[in-house]
Formats: structure tokens, sequence, C-alpha cells
């Protein structure tokens, strides 16, 4: 192999700096590498020539990487990839299982080329078990990774939570497995393959589901707003929600209740005794429902916590754009897009570190934006040489 004079770029100083990233995912990994360009790594965003429209999602997601296009499929652009392994320290990649190995271009393969290198396969059940082919998506992980069965209404069909929490999980452990990988190198000179399935990602974020299920036989049932502890729970105001705490400070709960005469029965001694309350929440929900309606979620909120309730807004979404709280700490970024030239703004960082910055990455890559920087800056193509690849439909 031809080696490669490598310019590494990325954020100076923070916890990834000096280490290139080669991305192959599709929207189930994309936030994954979007992450470690965020914590300093140099991102190489690798997509077939002529690819789909771009979306607000794949602008959120890309934010900070660099972009080329490759064709892997075509044997000349097997052969440059390969050469960008030998220069890289992580390979994401969210291809269908077994595809990459019939390119020449699985683990065993490329860790022959790079044996630093570190590769992350996100799939939908991950590279092996009777699923591994199955056709998928993020409805179906949480159907079969048991997320969707615990979520809705006591008297409603199963709830998919809302957005692709399947592919944010999975793009999250995938993070998480090469920062592990990356200091396991430091040791052991090697790099290795991680392997994450979509749905095990899934069921590992049941919470108290499986753990209760183990220990105590007992199957999570759907409970709608209500915490599955019955220690929360969602009531309606005069202008939107909150979540209220139930069994904390009973008897403060109530006196504030009967200071505005709404107390009902509540003030009844047997409500002290909290497996009372539990053996009758249905009515005590009613009661705290009538009240919270005759106030503004603010009202309820400001006093609840002087008083140290915590209690919070069910927060809309441009509420939630609008916190003082994420303003204080700066956590949307606002990126100019390279083509319109409109803003728009996105989740920033969602840790803080003091040494090594964790910084979102404020430009939004064009397809093949750096072709030329890395076909003739690093690997050293001619233009005669390019102008065959493009012709051929490789890059």
């Amino acid at each position: 192999m031809i080696g490669v004079a490598v310019n590494r770029q990325g954020n100076r100083g923070s916890a990834l700096s000096g280490y290139r990233v080669l991305d192959l995912t599709d929207e189930k990994g994309m936030l994954c590498s979007r992450y470690l360009a965020d914590m300093g790594a140099e991102v190489i965003r690798i997509e077939k020539p002529g690819g789909s429209a771009r979306s607000h999602f794949f602008w959120a997601t890309n934010l900070g990487k660099r972009a080329i296009t490759l064709n892997i499929g075509l044997k000349p652009g097997q052969e440059i990839f390969k050469r960008l392994v030998e220069t890289a320290d992580v390979l994401v990649e969210s291809q269908p299982p077994g595809y990459l190995e019939k390119l020449g271009l699985g683990y065993p393969q490329l860790g022959q080329i790079n044996p630093r290198l570190v590769m992350a396969s996100i799939a939908d059940f991950g590279n092996s078990g009777p699923y591994r082919d199955y056709k998928s998506c993020d409805l179906v992980a949480s159907a079969l990774g048991g997320q969707m069965y615990v979520c809705g209404e006591p008297q409603s069909p199963p709830l998919k939570p809302f957005g692709n929490q399947s592919y944010y999980l999975a793009s999250i452990f995938a993070a998480i497995g090469v920062l592990l990988a990356l200091w396991s190198r430091h040791t052991s000179g090697r790099g290795q393959h991680i392997d994450i399935s979509l749905q095990e990602c899934v069921a590992a974020t049941l919470d108290h589901v499986l753990v209760r299920y183990f220990y105590e036989g007992v199957v999570a049932r759907r409970q709608g707003g209500l915490h599955w502890n019955s220690a929360f729970c969602i009531f309606p105001c005069r202008d939107g929600y909150i979540l209220l705490s139930l069994l904390q400070q009973w008897e403060t709960l109530v006196e504030w209740l009967h200071s505005e005469g709404m107390a009902e029965d509540l003030t009844d001694g047997k409500w002290l005794d909290r497996e009372e309350r539990l053996r009758h929440l249905d009515h005590i929900i009613e009661v705290l429902e009538r009240w919270t309606r005759s106030h503004t979620v603010a009202e309820l909120v400001e006093t609840g916590q002087l008083m140290r309730f915590p209690w919070a807004e069910v927060t809309s979404i441009p509420g939630l754009v609008n916190s003082p709280q994420l303003k204080e700490r700066d956590f949307f970024v606002e990126v100019e897009h390279p083509q319109s030239g409109k803003r728009y703004k996105f989740p920033g960082a969602p840790a803080k570190l003091s040494r090594s910055p964790w910084q979102t990455g404020t430009h939004i890559p064009k397809p093949g934006e750096h072709n030329r920087e890395i076909y003739h800056g690093e690997l050293g193509l001619s233009e005669r040489e390019v102008e065959t690849l493009v012709q051929g439909g490789v890059i």
C-alpha cells in the first residue's frame, strides 16, 4: 500500500484531537461520528456519489465533519478506501451485516491493513444471531427491544416513543465503545471490532423493567403519565402540564390544598398511611387534578420549588428553545447553511469538559466538499486520475 501523508484536523485541545475517523453510516450511526467530531476528532464522511437530498436531521448529525464522495461498491473505490483506512484510527459504519465482508472490507481484512484500527459496526440486530438479516428500523427496534410494550396509556395499545430513540442510543453506545477501544489501544497497540445492535441498545435502557422482572417476577405495565413506582404523575394546569410528586411531603402538600379550600377529604387521617394512598391512588390523582387545573404551571412550579418539591413544567418545544437555563449554558449552537446562507440552531454539546472541551462543529459539509483536499492533497492523485474516477462513478 502507498503511504499517505495525513493532515489532521479537528478541535485542537479537545479529547480526540489528532484522531481520524472514517464515517460510513446512515441515520443509525451519524450521531456517533458527529459526537466524535465534537470531541475533537477529524471525521471524514464518505458518501456514494449523487446522494439524496439533505434534511435538517442530516445537517444536525453531520456538523463539523469533512465530506467526500466514494463508491466502495466499485473496485477502484475499494482500493481508495483501503488507502484511507491506512491513515484512520476509527471506522464507524452501519452497512447491512456481511456487506463490507463481501467487498473485502470487513474487519478481518481492514485489520490486516491497519492493525490499530477501531471499527464500530451499528446494525439492526448486530452481526450475529437468528435475526441478523431481518429488515428493521427504529420502530421495529422499539418493538422488539421491549421499549414500546411499556409506553402508553394503561388501556391503550403500546405506544412508540417519540423520535428515533434506538438510533440515538446506538450512536451513544457506539461512541462509548470507540472511546473504550481507543483507551485499550494505548496499552495493547491493537484496535478491535465493536458490534452494536439496535435491539440490545433499546433493551439496555429499560430502566427498572428487566430488573423487576428478573428479581420480582413483575411484568411492567403501561401507566401513561404516572411514574412506574407512582412517585410522580403529570397533571394538566390552566396553561400547560406539570410533573408533580405524589408521595413526598404529604402533609405539607395537603396543607397547601387545604389553605385554598381544595383538599376535599385528603385531610382525613387515613391518608397519612402511604400504603393507603397507594391503594387509592386514583382518588388522590382526581383531587390533585381538580386543584392543578385551577392554577398556571408557573404558579405551582415556583411555589413548589420554594417548598422543596421536585416539581417541573412539562416544557413545550418553544419553551425548551427559549429556556433561560439552556441559554445561560450556551447549549444551542447557531450554524450558517453554506448554500442558502440561512442560519439554523442545533442542539450543542451535552457535556462540558474543563480541559478538553466538547465543541459542536459550526459547519455543514456539502457532498464531496473535501474531495480535492483528500484525493489531491493527501492521496496524491493527479487531475487526470480524479477525472477518470469521476467519469467512472467512483467519486
